[in-house]
């Protein structure tokens, strides 16, 4: 880097350069000359050895009609005289080729209350204009964001079904002899006969919901894909349940969208979650439900049982793939049961 020093020089000294391409207008020379009256000389004429002017003969005009003696200047006496004549031209062609981003700019001119920047030329608009554009920007961004926090971008109206419009899952006949679980999708291959299930604990697959993008087609890639358990404890507010009952649905019909073998996982809680929990599974698939935990209790049981007995009244499956140990139940549909591979290899190690 060359070693610039700045030199108040007497005007009378410089040099125009007398073949300078770049024409100033008088309205330019006066934009100058307010800059310069409002913010000082920030940017020092460039002169050669012989005191030519190099770049800055707007600034030297703008000097010249503010009556100014002195002026900051710096020398370029390393360029060559080649040089000299290709930085002049360059100095001026580059500005030409910027524009305004007008958003951005009316915003910036509406922070500005205290200086005149009429007087450089500058349209500026009405105050009123300039929030009501603020406003709208941030209003679309703020929409953008929340649609995608919400996958709303991933909802069909015309796809759902209930009072709660869940999202409508297709049946699915493919019946899987293996399951794995979520939390191995990332560091497994895909395995023949084998399906991705999500009985496994929320926080280990939440970020299916906040980006599915990411997932979607590493679990497209497997045999099947059951679709995310979100859970539905008795003690949470109803409006969780639901929620938590559509995200399942649309992470599933996604799925479904993409041609995946998508088998819906039943989830309920008390009698009263059974008004939404079931809906959007069309009947005569494969569907699945896990039996972990089931028998802890007899209230467990009883629950699950009432659940089950209710799931199968209306969703009518062709077969009901259990994860977890045999409860006693009369199916009256094909079951396949798949056991846990965690609580399996706990028992050997017992």
């Amino acid at each position: 880097m060359p070693n610039v020093q700045v030199v108040n020089k007497n005007i009378n000294e410089l040099i125009p350069y007398e073949n300078n391409p770049r024409i100033h207008t008088k309205q330019s020379i006066e934009g100058i000359a307010n800059s310069i009256k409002e913010f000082g000389f920030r940017k020092p004429i460039m002169l050669d050895k012989n005191n030519v002017i190099i770049a800055g003969h707007g600034r030297y005009e703008a000097s010249l009609l503010l009556g100014l003696d002195k002026v900051p200047c710096i020398y370029a006496d390393d360029l060559t005289p080649e040089q000299v004549k290709a930085f002049r031209l360059v100095d001026n062609k580059v500005s030409e080729f910027s524009s305004w981003e007008n958003e951005k700019l009316d915003m910036e001119l509406k922070d500005i209350p205290n200086i005149d920047m009429t007087a450089f030329d500058f349209d500026v608009p009405e105050i009123d204009d300039v929030a009501e554009e603020i406003d709208k920007v941030l209003k679309e961004n703020e929409r953008v964001r929340t649609i995608t926090a919400y996958n709303l971008d991933g909802f069909d109206v015309n796809r759902c079904a209930g009072f709660y419009q869940m999202p409508i899952l297709k049946p699915c006949k493919y019946i899987p002899k293996h399951l794995i679980g979520f939390n191995y999708l990332l560091n497994k291959k895909p395995v023949k006969d084998t399906g991705i299930h999500f009985y496994i604990d929320d926080y280990q697959f939440e970020r299916v919901w906040t980006n599915p993008l990411q997932y979607l087609d590493k679990l497209a890639e497997w045999d099947c894909v059951l679709t995310p358990d979100f859970s539905l404890y008795l003690d949470m507010p109803m409006a969780m349940k639901i929620w938590n009952v559509y995200r399942s649905r649309l992470i599933g019909q996604l799925l479904q969208n993409m041609g995946v073998n998508v088998i819906p996982t039943l989830s309920w809680a008390e009698k009263e979650t059974f008004n939404f929990c079931f809906d959007g599974i069309e009947p005569g698939g494969t569907v699945s439900v896990s039996t972990i935990g089931v028998k802890r209790n007899k209230e467990a049981k009883a629950l699950f049982v009432a659940g089950l007995t209710e799931a199968i009244k209306r969703i009518q499956p062709s077969c009901i793939v259990v994860y977890g140990c045999e409860i006693e139940f009369e199916y009256p549909c094909k079951v396949v049961y798949i056991s846990n591979a965690v609580t399996d290899k706990f028992k050997k190690e017992k």
